[in-house]
Formats: structure tokens, sequence, C-alpha cells
């Protein structure tokens, strides 16, 4: 029986777990055998739990994170060096798309990236189109194109209806990083 289409999942919205579900389904493929890179587009060097996590499931799972941390954006006015850091990141994650290498590839942060006018979505949609077979692909981030959408074959939106930051808490390891 031929191996069936790999699906495109979206997990877009204002509220919190885009990312955290992205990993969980990584957990869930990398506990059944499969290969997972989680490529992060807005991650930098600020040291997240799931990185600890990734090396206890080495070789099925990698986290790489591609990008200089958390940045202010103008949506129509983009700073060069922002594009240029996410086409750098743009090229890894179409490598590994491509590379035959992963059973799934997680583009955590991709939606905010194509919403920000740092990636052109046509060339996204193009390597979605292209990409083997097999390969599941999860785009993560707030703001997802309906472009994106409309190729999805599952798209889930969190809605944010309470926070502990409305009250002023600040974040907590093992919940926000």
């Amino acid at each position: 029986m031929p191996e069936e289409r790999g699906y495109i999942v979206v997990l877009t919205g204002e509220g919190k777990g885009k990312t955290t579900s992205a990993l969980g389904m990584a957990m869930r493929a990398a506990g059944q055998g499969l290969k997972v890179v989680v490529l992060q587009f807005l991650k930098g060097t600020w040291k997240y739990g799931e990185l600890d996590s990734s090396s206890k499931l080495a070789p099925n799972l990698t986290i790489k994170p591609l990008g200089e941390g958390f940045i202010h954006v103008d949506p129509k006015n983009p700073d060069p060096k922002d594009i240029q850091c996410a086409e750098k990141a743009w090229e890894v994650c179409k490598k590994a798309l491509f590379s035959g290498e992963y059973d799934m590839v997680i583009l955590d942060e991709i939606n905010n990236a194509i919403a920000y006018g740092l990636l052109p979505v046509d060339a996204v949609v193009a390597a979605l189109q292209l990409r083997p077979p097999s390969v599941h692909v999860v785009l993560t981030g707030r703001g997802a194109h309906r472009h994106i959408i409309e190729l999805a074959d599952l798209v889930t939106e969190m809605v944010e209806i309470k926070h502990p930051y409305q009250s002023g808490k600040i974040e907590r390891r093992g919940i926000e990083f």
C-alpha cells in the first residue's frame, strides 16, 4: 500500500499553545519512530525548556533555533536585517523539507514571518506543494495567511480566554519557556 500524503497542519490564533501543540505532535511522532525537526523562526539564543527535552529524544527529534529572539517588526516597513534573517532561516527550512531526512518538519512561527512581511507567502506555498509526498509539515504562529490556510489539511485557531499576564503575573519556567 503506498504511503499516504503527509498533512499540512496550521496552528494559529492569538491564544497560547501553538508551539506547545506542535511540540506535542513532535513528541508523538518521535515516539512512533518518525524523524522530526523543529525549525524556530523567531526563537534565538534564549534558553527554552524544549531544547533540553529534544536532546533526550534525539536522534528522532531535533530543534534548531534560527532567529534572533523576539523582535518587533513594522509589517509595512520591515527592517532589512530581519528580512535577511528570515530568508536565511527559510533556506534552512527548504533544505529540511526536501532532504528526505525528516518525516515531520515543524516551521515554528513561520506564520508570523509571513504576516510581518519577512517571507513571501507564494514561496512558502510553492515549497509546501512540491515537498516529498510523505512529509508532514506543521506551521505555527499568529496571523496565518489565507493561502496557507486554504492549502492546509488541518487548521486550529488558539483563542485566548484568560491568561495570567492579564493580572500582571510574569512568565513561568515550564509554562512559557
